[in-house]
C-alpha cells in the first residue's frame, strides 16, 4: 500500500484491526510528519487514532485504546530520527533504514512502567522519567 493510500484508509477508517499493527502505526506518523510537521502530525493522531479504534469497536481502557504519551513520544522519536539522517522518499523506505524503530518497547528506555501505564500519560503527555526524548530544533 503506497503512503497516499494508507492515509486514505486511515482517515476513512478503513484499516482493519488485524492490519493495525505498530509497523502501521508508525507509517501514518512518518507521513503525517512529513506533510504537517510535528504539530501537525500530533493533531491529526489525536483524532484519527481514536475514530479509527471506534470503528474497529477497540475498547478504551487503561491498558488498550489510544494512548496521548506514547503517540507523541513516538512521533518525537520519528521526527527526531527524520531530521537526523533525513526524511527518505516514502514511509516503508524510512522505515527500512531505520530498523531501531521495529520494537514496541522503545520507549522503556524512556519511560519507567509506573509512568507510561499511568491514567494521567493515557489521557495527555507526560515527559518521561527516565531519560530525556532525542530534541530537535522545531
Amino acid at each position: 500500500m503506497t503512503d497516499a493510500e494508507l492515509i486514505d484508509a486511515f482517515e476513512s477508517c478503513l484499516i482493519p484491526l488485524e492490519s493495525w499493527k505498530h509497523r502501521t502505526h508508525l507509517r501514518v506518523a512518518w507521513i503525517y510528519l512529513d506533510r504537517h510537521g510535528l504539530d501537525g502530525a500530533i493533531e491529526r493522531m489525536r483524532v484519527g487514532i481514536p475514530k479509527l479504534n471506534a470503528a474497529n469497536a477497540i475498547i478504551d481502557g487503561i491498558d488498550m485504546g489510544y494512548h496521548d504519551t506514547v503517540t507523541v513520544a513516538w512521533l518525537k522519536i520519528i521526527e527526531a530520527t527524520r531530521r537526523a539522517y533525513g526524511p527518505e522518499a516514502d514511509s516503508e523506505t524510512f522505515l527500512d533504514s531505520h530498523t531501531q524503530l521495529h520494537s514496541k518497547v522503545l520507549l522503556r528506555l524512556f519511560y519507567s512502567r509506573e509512568r507510561i501505564m499511568s491514567a494521567e500519560a493515557k489521557v495527555r503527555f507526560i515527559e518521561p522519567d527516565l531519560a530525556p526524548l532525542p530534541r530537535f530544533d522545531a
